[in-house]
């Protein structure tokens, strides 16, 4: 029989919402069984995060696990104090899908409690419903690095969940597991990934259960929804995105859009101004209805690709100039990552975010703010640090600057001496300096009349885009003329 204050809290566990905390008490004549703990699942549930906490005193251990109504849905013994089950994911050992409503038990196994202790235990369970994602920030890891910085990643690549490959043991091709994709990150030096298998969410429980051993580099659960006019990167994706617009599930692009927006992800449009047809199915982004306001990104550089017919810098800038603000990364687009015959690697290209942490939010808000560059190539060590004035008030990339008469703009490059920096005002370039030091910072000079946006590139000697910068947004003030004298 549970113990008396074990039935009081499941009572009130059944009435009440998220977080619904029980607790109750383990003593010397629960060694060696097993103890349910009801809790009652409303409708409506798209995750469920569990925590355990005991008295640990005199070598007392609890197991951890979970049934739901109808079946088992996973155990962890005694390895974590917590777990999650969502839709698409959860933590290892635990069992990923639909949530039912009605009673569920964590199930509390007691391998040890010597005859005489007593052991005071909690469990709390929270719910991510739309619009409240409580579950989901219970489970969260901490940050990788707590420190505001540049961090450099990848945010486009995919594995066997999608189609992804690489060589066997033996050399043959065989759809390629997720963990070399991350090892391949972190041997790169890259500080985050984005894994954006097209589609589908089968990869988010593998991201999951490689985070904590590769925890010098963060893995940003995202999906390629692939469609027949267009492929866009879901950033931070937390569940499923249906992709199949113009059928009864998905009217249109705008209820895509809407959704995703609510969701806390953000959307980025991959390779847009790649050829759509039979060579590349549904690759460039032609659909006539986007709402731009609900884009976060637009992905310029998609593996070697920059400029010219079908790099996105030009479709990118068409955008900006329509009144658009998007802020401009890269992806390799990585499918194999040994790249064998000269196919990009994962990290070349590669976006590099200032953001105030490393984690999730830190790198997704990052984006959104659009302090950002793109190093082409994916080096480890180049830099651009853009900002502008226009009087007393100074803002850096993906800032908007109210400037009379003129704009100084500085920039502090990190790139092979001999590289030329350019101004770049509404998509014309409009001035240039010779970069004479590895280190430099230079200031360009302009006027704010009739400028919508600056932003400063870079390249090598040979002419060839090395670094991208992000806009600084200009609202022109007009000076005022002086009134002419009264005469007396």
């Amino acid at each position: 029989m549970l113990p008396i204050l074990l039935w009081i809290a499941a009572a009130g566990a059944a009435a009440s919402e998220s977080p619904v905390q029980i607790s109750g008490e383990l003593t010397g004549a629960d060694h060696q069984s097993y103890k349910a703990v009801p809790f009652d699942v409303p409708d409506g549930v798209e995750r469920i995060t569990v925590t355990l906490s005991y008295d640990k005193a005199d070598r007392t251990v609890v197991d951890l696990g979970v049934w739901d109504p109808q079946r088992f849905r996973g155990w962890s013994g005694g390895t974590r104090d917590r777990f999650t089950i969502g839709l698409s994911d959860a933590s290892p050992g635990y069992l990923p899908g639909t949530l039912p409503s009605g009673r569920w038990q964590v199930m509390l196994g007691v391998p040890n409690i010597r005859v005489a202790s007593r052991s005071r235990y909690a469990v709390t369970v929270t719910f991510d419903k739309v619009g409240d994602p409580a579950a989901s920030a219970a489970i969260a890891d901490p940050p990788l690095s707590a420190a505001p910085g540049w961090y450099r990643g990848d945010l486009h690549m995919h594995d066997a969940n999608s189609d992804g490959t690489c060589a066997s043991r033996s050399g043959k091709r065989v759809p390629c597991p997720l963990f070399r994709s991350v090892e391949a990150a972190a041997a790169a030096g890259l500080d985050f990934v984005a894994v954006t298998d097209h589609n589908t969410t089968a990869h988010f429980g593998g991201l999951r259960e490689l985070q904590p051993y590769f925890d010098k580099i963060l893995l940003i659960p995202g999906i390629e929804v692939t469609t027949f006019k267009g492929h866009a990167n879901v950033l931070g994706a937390t569940g499923f995105v249906d992709f199949r617009i113009g059928t009864p599930a998905v009217a249109d692009l705008a209820g895509l859009q809407e959704s995703l927006a609510e969701s806390g992800a953000i959307l980025s449009l991959n390779h847009p101004a790649a050829p759509t047809g039979e060579d590349c199915m549904g690759c460039g982004w032609v659909w006539p209805d986007t709402q731009y306001d609900k884009v976060a990104a637009i992905e310029v550089v998609n593996g070697p690709i920059a400029e010219g017919r079908f790099g996105g810098l030009e479709f990118w800038y068409a955008r900006l100039n329509e009144g658009h603000r998007l802020t401009g990364i890269a992806g390799s687009d990585n499918h194999d990552p040994d790249a064998p015959g000269g196919k990009p690697p994962i990290g070349r290209p590669a976006t590099v975010v200032h953001a105030a942490a490393l984690s999730r939010d830190g790198i997704l808000d990052g984006i959104r703010g659009g302090n950002v560059f793109i190093d082409v190539e994916g080096t480890r060590e180049r830099l651009l640090e853009v900002d502008a004035s226009g009087g007393t008030e100074r803002v850096s990339m993906g800032g908007r600057l109210a400037a009379k008469g003129v704009v100084d703009v500085r920039a502090h490059v990190a790139a092979p001496s001999g590289s030329t920096a350019f101004l770049v005002a509404d998509g014309e370039t409009v001035a240039s300096r010779q970069i004479a030091s590895a280190d430099e910072t230079i200031v360009f000079r302009t006027p704010a009349a009739a400028r919508r946006w600056l932003s400063v590139n870079v390249r090598g000697a040979n002419g060839q885009l090395l670094l991208i910068g992000n806009p600084i947004y200009i609202d022109a003030v007009r000076q005022s003329t002086p009134k002419a004298a009264k005469r007396s």
